[in-house]
């Protein structure tokens, strides 16, 4: 098994299969009124002439897990601003703990804000690599414990990293940084998740260039869910596969399986209420998609139905298997887990293609491969 793919695989499954279960109700409590946030359930946000207010939710307790107050790194502090922690923007010299959010603020044109990083071999950006190299971006350690020397010594104007639950961020807490705690990752609508990038926007100085991104996200992935609406047929899915004796099967209200239906597709656990992950037994799967349609896989070295035989005898059971309609996102060689967060259209577009060429007839996939 890939080494490196072997370290990240705790993050992966994360990452597009939530643990957040609080349903709406957890983000209630934040403030939207004046929000310019429509489809994020754990972000507020109020524009004002002299600051913006931020509010990050609290996906397992309620309530409110961060307040941050954004003003200008030019203007004067207003006399009156609300409670929070105060990050004065653009931010040009952060901290990223994430190779998920520089591709993001590459594409939003900020990518010279990332001055220093964290795990530093995930990051596969060529200027991070260069500016690495040359000193001209620090390294920072790894993210369980930073080297706390370096961080200092860069003075970041912010921290990006993700939470978790119960989480310590242990000595950087102390050294009067803002830490921004970007929970996207926990956003289980595709939509929701991908309009964080309004947030990191207005860190770094670009609002227009990410309201603009998230609009262009929403009318394409709007305008292909209508068109796989259309279909004829609703073919069942099944993804992922056992690993280690568990096959992580994404809950019926999860990122993926939402995309899958709002692809055309059926999705075999869609009654199941869990935004996150179902940790199953290869029979516990069987016995409910042994008839799937088609199967989706990310994961890396699976190039055939030999290799995919091969690393479990019986995944030629699947009648995806017997039907050749296996496709396999190879994470090793696509940049699946960098781009697809905020951009959802695009692992819809694929879905789509695939279960309806019909509707789709002139498009290439760029992530997942058929094999046979």
């Amino acid at each position: 098994m890939n080494k490196k793919l072997l370290l990240l695989l705790p993050a992966l499954l994360m990452l597009l299969t939530s643990c957040y279960k609080g349903g709406r109700g957890a983000s209630s409590v934040l403030d939207s009124r004046d929000s310019v946030i429509t489809a994020a359930r754990l972000l507020s946000m109020q524009r004002t002439p002299d600051y913006t207010l931020v509010s990050v939710g609290n996906p397992w307790k309620g309530g409110v897990l961060h307040r941050y107050v954004l003003v200008p790194a030019e203007a004067e502090l207003p006399a009156d601003l609300p409670e929070g922690t105060v990050v004065r923007t653009p931010v040009k010299n952060a901290l990223v703990y994430s190779s998920v959010h520089t591709s993001l603020l590459r594409e939003l044109g900020a990518i010279d804000a990332v001055r220093g990083v964290v795990d530093k071999q995930y990051f596969i950006d060529e200027d991070i690599a260069v500016g690495l190299a040359a000193g001209t971006i620090a390294d920072c350690g790894n993210s369980m414990n930073p080297t706390v020397e370096k961080v200092i010594d860069m003075q970041p104007d912010a921290i990006l990293l993700s939470p978790y639950q119960d989480a310590s961020y242990g000595q950087i807490t102390s050294l009067d940084i803002p830490i921004i705690e970007c929970a996207d990752y926990l956003e289980y609508d595709p939509l929701g998740r991908a309009e964080w990038v309004k947030f990191y926007g207005e860190l770094v100085g670009k609002r227009a260039e990410a309201d603009s991104l998230y609009d262009a996200v929403v009318a394409a992935y709007n305008g292909m869910k209508q068109k796989a609406a259309g279909a004829s047929d609703r073919p069942t899915v099944v993804t992922e596969m056992v690993i280690s004796g568990v096959w992580n099967v994404p809950g019926g209200q999860s990122y993926m399986a939402r995309i899958i239906n709002d692809a055309g597709g059926r999705y075999l656990w869609s009654d199941d209420k869990n935004t996150g992950s179902l940790a199953l037994d290869f029979n516990q799967v069987l016995a409910v998609a042994q008839d799937a349609d088609y199967w989706f896989i990310k994961w890396t070295n699976i190039n055939s139905l030999r290799d995919l035989q091969g690393a479990y005898e019986l995944n030629s059971e699947m009648s995806a298997f017997k039907n050749k309609r296996v496709y396999v996102c190879d994470t090793d060689k696509t940049r699946f887990f960098d781009r697809i967060p905020f951009h959802p259209e695009v692992l819809l577009r694929e879905f789509a293609a695939i279960m309806h060429p019909d509707l789709f007839p002139d498009f290439t996939n760029q992530m997942y491969h058929h094999i046979d």
